[in-house]
């Protein structure tokens, strides 16, 4: 059945005796199985039930249900069930037999149910429809005179049924014990079908260990946990490079990683254009022409420093061998020469790096972007000093994306004067985005059902209402709302996924 319906239980309890005993209703007789017969009150319907023949008879047998509204109007589009079971007996099996039923049409179903032999087949005959409320009816029957004799017909009531706190399944028609457990049954009503509400008790939710609290407006702010590694300060990086061609001759700058300072000679070079260069500048000046500043320019342009001139003309000759000397201090991170090496003009010596200050970089993703701003406090913490964290501040956020991971680089800069930051470690940026005062609730009070997110919401008088929800961004411990509840909603705060199994058999709501 739709599970947007009521179920309308009609329990008739009819002996169907293939020993000439006839099938009535109360008030009906032989006319029984006319389309015009007489209908029973059924709570907010009218209902009449005929079989054909009058006479069940093992086999094949018609059966025909009439549904009406209180206004005497056939309801169309009602769901009906017929099953008659047969009680075991001594050592043979209860047997069951199920009609076929459909609408032949509007509010009359008729159908087919075999009988597999002679003797009493009590029957149920269930009427669903999408509004109505249920009731439920009880005929006595006796084998030693006619007709049906009607125990109970209640009038529509808003309690639906009554089920156990402890085992939802247990249905009933009317109050009494859980046969499992032995607990009073509680009254489930329509509204509760409705809306999906439930009734649990004071000792019930104790059980679980249901806790409810408040829902608020708080301050909010969401972390950001962004995984990067120490790199280097482009902006700290010296490449070496000539604007001449010649050959290497000493080199002092002899490894990877060697720390070097700022005019410490790093390699010595011969060019025999450096050099005739050098006897055209001393010559001009031993002449005091005009070509001598001509000459000194060109030596500058050629690469050489003031310094490297003025020791040039104390030593009054040119030098077949120039040391080449350190514009910055730091650490050799690449080297593409040997002692005797020949290179030309333009290519890439040695590359320096100030390591006095580095960059750790990390990269965000495309959702995280509007929460990262440039100038935001941050907070670094190192794989090889993990208890420490080292308060920095967010100095970069690339404009770009990257295609292949939909993310986009970010930095800080950090000092690092001790040399412990060794570009390549890992290292991990925190940063917290202020949200301001949002509605939030718990995390242990959302229930995660497929795409939906559900709270139940406390109705006072031990009623739980599930409400879908949309949520928002989340931490640890919070989870923001953004529609589906209100400030000052009581709320279940624990013993959420006990309750949503309740809510879904005692229920059965669409939102499940």
């Amino acid at each position: 059945m739709s599970q947007q319906k009521t179920l309308s239980l009609i329990a008739l309890t009819l002996m169907l005796a293939a020993t000439g005993a006839a099938f009535y209703w109360k008030k009906i007789s032989a006319q029984a199985e006319a389309p015009n017969a007489d209908f029973v009150q059924a709570g907010p319907f009218q209902i009449a039930v005929s079989v054909d023949p009058l006479q069940p008879q093992a086999g094949k047998n018609q059966i025909r249900i009439e549904v009406r509204n209180a206004d005497n109007e056939p309801i169309s589009g009602a769901e009906v069930r017929a099953v008659a079971e047969m009680p075991a007996m001594g050592a043979m099996p209860a047997m069951r037999a199920v009609a076929d039923i459909s609408e032949s049409s509007p509010g009359i179903f008729t159908g087919e149910i075999e009988l597999a032999m002679v003797g009493s087949w009590p029957m149920v005959v269930d009427v669903a429809t999408g509004h109505d409320k249920h009731v439920d009816l009880a005929f006595d029957m006796s084998t030693n005179r006619k007709g049906l004799r009607l125990k109970s017909a209640p009038e529509a009531s808003d309690t639906a049924y009554y089920t156990c706190s402890m085992h939802p399944s247990v249905r009933a028609a009317e109050a009494g014990t859980c046969p499992i457990c032995g607990m009073n049954l509680q009254p489930v009503s329509h509204d509760e079908l409705q809306s999906g509400s439930i009734v649990v008790d004071s000792g019930r939710r104790q059980a679980i260990g249901i806790k409810t609290g408040i829902v608020e407006r708080q301050p909010f702010a969401l972390p950001i946990h962004l995984h990067g590694q120490v790199t280097y300060d482009e902006t700290r990086l010296r490449d070496i490079s000539l604007r001449f061609d010649g050959w290497i001759g000493e080199l002092d700058a002899d490894f990877e990683g060697k720390q070097v300072k700022r005019g410490e000679v790093l390699f010595s070079v011969y060019s025999p254009e450096l050099l005739a260069v050098q006897d055209e500048y001393l010559k001009a000046r031993r002449r005091g022409d005009a070509l001598e500043k001509a000459a000194r320019r060109r030596l500058l342009l050629w690469g050489l420093s003031e310094e490297q001139v003025d020791w040039l003309v104390e030593q009054q000759k040119a030098q077949d061998y120039i040391p080449i000397f350190a514009p910055a201090s730091g650490v050799i991170i690449e080297k593409n020469i040997v002692a005797g090496s020949a290179f030309e003009k333009g290519d890439n010596l040695l590359r320096i790096a100030d390591l006095s200050q580095v960059w750790i970089e990390a990269h965000a993703y495309e959702d995280q972007l509007p929460l990262i701003e440039k100038g935001m406090p941050a907070k670094v913490r190192l794989t090889n000093v993990y208890h420490e964290e080292i308060p920095a501040t967010l100095t970069q956020i690339d404009p770009f994306l990257n295609h292949n991971n939909r993310s986009a680089r970010l930095r800080v800069t950090l000092p690092n004067t001790d040399g412990e930051l060794r570009p390549g470690l890992f290292a991990d940026i925190m940063l917290t985005a202020e949200l301001g005062n949002l509605l939030v609730v718990p995390r242990d009070s959302v229930l995660i059902s497929g795409k939906k997110r559900i709270v139940f919401r406390d109705l006072g008088q031990g009623r739980l209402e599930p409400v879908q929800v949309r949520t928002g961004y989340g931490d640890s411990d919070r989870i923001v709302i953004r529609s589906g509840l209100q400030a000052g909603d009581k709320i279940v705060t624990s013993g959420v996924f006990l309750i949503a199994a309740e809510s879904r058999l005692k229920s059965g709501v669409q939102q499940w």
